[in-house]
């Protein structure tokens, strides 16, 4: 089992005019930079609109960030990091947690000012 990537696909409509999420992008960018990460998650792409089912349906609702990444049964996080929980589910739910994740598994540089 894989640890799941939720993500907001760049370029999505809101607010009348095209619009990218910040957090979402940076986690694009390191996918970008370390390619090899792909391999070892899976990577779902959600609309901006709420409610983001394919999220929600996992975590429940009221849990429909984006980034999200759901862990794998037992993933084992690095001392520090500690992971929410909702419908028996561990995840980390910002481009931070999700780097510093990256940073202790596939040694992914640091992100500045963490």
């Amino acid at each position: 089992m894989k640890d799941t990537l939720f993500t907001l696909a760049p370029g999505f409509e809101d607010n009348g005019r095209r619009e990218y999420c910040p957090e979402c992008s940076e986690v694009s960018g390191l996918l970008a930079s370390f390619p090899f990460i792909k391999d070892a998650i899976s990577i779902v792409h959600v609309t901006i609109q709420h409610p983001r089912s394919a999220i929600t349906d996992i975590l429940g609702d009221g849990n429909f960030n984006a980034p999200t990444l759901i862990l794998a049964g037992d993933t084992e996080l690095p001392d520090g990091l500690e992971a929410k929980r909702a419908n028996g589910r561990r995840y980390l739910d910002s481009a931070a947690l999700i780097a510093q994740l990256w940073h202790a598994r596939y040694g992914t540089p640091l992100r500045r000012g963490s």
